[in-house]
Parts: C-alpha cells; structure tokens; sequence
C-alpha cells in the first residue's frame, strides 16, 4: 500500500496496522489519522522534527499516544 493511500485511509477512521518493529518483534497496532479520535496534536508539546517519507507517525488507540513505524516494515493493514 502506498504512503498517501494508507494516510487516507487513516484520515477516515481506525486502521489495524500489523508491523515487525526494530527489535524484530510483530506488532499488531489499532491507530488513526482521524482528527476527532486523537488526543493530542503531534506538533503539541514537543520539537517538530525533519519530515522522514519512510517512517509514519499515527495515533495508537490503544495507548493513547503517538507511535510511529517504517513503512517498508508493513505486513499488513486492515
């Protein structure tokens, strides 16, 4: 899936992402892009950093905060 698809798809509601994290690990994550589901805007309370087209910066639904992944690192979406 491309970046700008999944990020639209992620506007519109609550995606499950399932990802292999750094530490080889799987991770299966319940996130959003949707501006009514996030609790805090990502440029809140923190440095703005470089924008990086290959990591994705979403809303964890589970945790309650910002988590990011690499997009080449996707197994699945749902």
């Amino acid at each position: 899936m491309k970046r700008a698809e999944l990020i639209e798809k992620l506007q519109n509601g609550k995606v499950v992402v399932t990802f292999t994290k750094k530490d080889g690990t799987e991770r299966v994550m319940k996130c959003t892009l949707h501006d009514s589901l996030i609790g805090i805007p990502l440029t809140e309370g923190g440095s703005v950093r470089k924008p990086n087209d290959d990591v994705l910066a979403v809303w964890d639904l589970e945790k309650n905060g910002w988590r990011s992944f690499r997009l080449d690192s996707i197994k699945n979406v749902v």
